[in-house]
């Protein structure tokens, strides 16, 4: 039975999972907050769905933005960008760690006791590797906050539908996936891309249940939690 019924945080909803989140957070928690960098208008319309509008890269967000919100039983934060769309790898871990901790740090002084991020595969604070070495980074930082369950999801490539939903075009994801596409049942499930609903489910399924106070979740392990 799921433990999450009463007040969410949500930062990243316009985004390709994001977007599944909400859409699976609505059938599940009472009050959604979404955190967002600007106003989206094209998001579902609920009475319980509330938006607010942040400055991520902000480290008290908790005292500027989110003090009246009350307290939230989990967050749950996709945010994230690439190198190609930050522009600049100052840019990208503007996004990818500064924004992503300080939502952590606000919601967990707000009182939030699970958390779930989407991370990304391969990512160790150790690596050579700019890209995987700033997520490990921010793995790192999410552990030190001591949630009372912290739930990091590592997907392999992402699926979906992002220019329908006007998000920028990454084409190197998008050659990835075309050129994958024939070899899906031959590729193994820790490699093969993920659906973004799938692994919305994945993470709601896993935040919602008993488990340790850190659960780290590979792509093969999203691919068939998120597939019930």
């Amino acid at each position: 039975m799921s433990h999450i019924k009463q007040q969410v945080w949500l930062a990243g909803a316009t985004g390709l999972v994001g977007r599944a989140l909400l859409a699976q957070l609505l059938l599940e928690a009472n009050q959604i907050h979404a955190l967002l960098r600007r106003s989206a208008k094209d998001l579902p319309h609920s009475p319980r769905l509330h938006q607010h509008l942040l400055d991520f890269t902000k480290p008290d967000l908790a005292a500027a933005s989110l003090a009246n919100l009350g307290e939230p039983d989990a967050v749950y934060i996709c945010l994230g960008t690439t190198l190609a769309v930050a522009g600049s790898q100052a840019a990208f871990r503007a996004v990818d760690f500064d924004a992503v901790v300080n939502v952590a740090r606000a919601a967990r002084a707000a009182g939030a006791r699970r958390c779930a991020v989407v991370s990304a595969l391969g990512a160790d604070p150790a690596s050579r590797v700019f890209y995987n070495r700033v997520k490990g980074e921010m793995e790192q930082a999410l552990i030190a906050l001591k949630f009372e369950r912290l739930v990091i999801a590592r997907p392999s490539l992402l699926a979906g539908e992002r220019e329908r939903l006007g998000q920028a075009k990454r084409s190197a994801e998008a050659l990835a996936l075309r050129l994958s596409k024939p070899f899906l049942a031959l590729i193994p499930a820790k490699w093969r891309p993920i659906q973004a609903e799938v692994l919305a489910r994945a993470m709601i399924l896993a935040l919602g249940q008993d488990g340790p106070a850190l659960q780290l979740l590979e792509s093969g392990q999203l691919q068939t939690l998120g597939a019930q």
